[in-house]
């Protein structure tokens, strides 16, 4: 027997009726969040103000007092504002990647009443991830703005830091997605957030330089999609960016998030079509 593969138009039009789907999908978050909102907006803007506040003012003018050559010549506000941009990309990606999954699989049951409609679970998962990316949007330029205003941007090559931690977000979100799709319980959130998120948000070079940790585990904060993220909104913030290395670190951050998305695609389809 042989199988045809549709090409030409006909692949054309399932492709473009699929994103449809996947934007009806994220405007049924969207609908949700319209009542949510305010309280996602006050800690979006009053986390980068108590964060640069505290550790970039505070204890940066301890910092500063013993000088600033092993933060490369910057204050401690500049060295640690645009890592912290990456880190609550992080933070904003497991939290919105976790316990709205297993709800929406799990307690809520409307991952399952919308596979009873046209929509598949690759649409629910990529719509989604839309959302997400939204989120991540308005989380990140929020904290530009804070940046901007402590004084902590060093070169306007910051704007292009919010696609980057943008894309940093989305390397978390698509495989944690995937992985949330699969959970009964939610006990092992509580050992994602205990021994990943905190362990790369205190390890990844948000608050000092990698170089000074151990050199045995320098190559495990490498690998991180976290560090990535880091060290490239940091280069951009202090217009120090070097086109081979920006590449790479996209690059990375790409490849995770790819293979996020792929999974999640495989876990979504064998969780909701039983």
């Amino acid at each position: 027997m042989s199988v045809q593969v549709a090409t030409g138009p006909a692949a054309g039009t399932r492709a473009a009726g699929s994103g449809r789907m996947a934007v009806r999908e994220f405007r049924c978050w969207l609908v949700n969040y319209r009542r949510t909102w305010r309280g996602s907006i006050y800690s979006s803007v009053l986390n980068p103000v108590l964060y640069l506040g505290a550790m970039g003012l505070g204890l940066g003018a301890l910092v500063d007092k013993h000088g600033t050559a092993g933060l490369g010549g910057v204050s401690y506000l500049a060295f640690l504002a645009p890592g912290l941009l990456a880190a609550q990309a992080m933070q904003t990606a497991i939290g919105e990647s976790t316990y709205p999954v297993l709800g929406s699989v799990k307690w809520l049951k409307t991952y399952q009443a919308a596979v009873a409609t046209p929509l598949r679970p690759s649409d629910l998962f990529r719509g989604h991830l839309i959302f997400t990316a939204m989120r991540l949007s308005m989380n990140a330029a929020i904290f530009l703005a804070t940046m901007t205003a402590f004084g902590a941007v060093r070169s306007a090559w910051i704007i292009a830091g919010l696609p980057v931690a943008v894309l940093t977000g989305l390397a978390f979100a698509a495989p944690i997605e995937a992985f949330a799709v699969t959970r009964e319980k939610d006990q092992s959130f509580a050992v994602l957030f205990r021994f990943v998120m905190i362990p790369l948000f205190l390890f990844s070079g948000t608050f000092f330089p990698v170089s000074q940790l151990p050199a045995w585990i320098r190559p495990l904060a490498y690998l991180t999609p976290l560090w990535h993220g880091v060290a490239l909104c940091r280069a951009l913030s202090e217009g120090t960016a070097a086109w081979p290395a920006a590449l790479g670190h996209v690059a990375y951050l790409t490849a995770v998030a790819g293979a996020g998305l792929y999974a999640g695609c495989i876990t979504y389809r064998r969780r909701l079509y039983v």
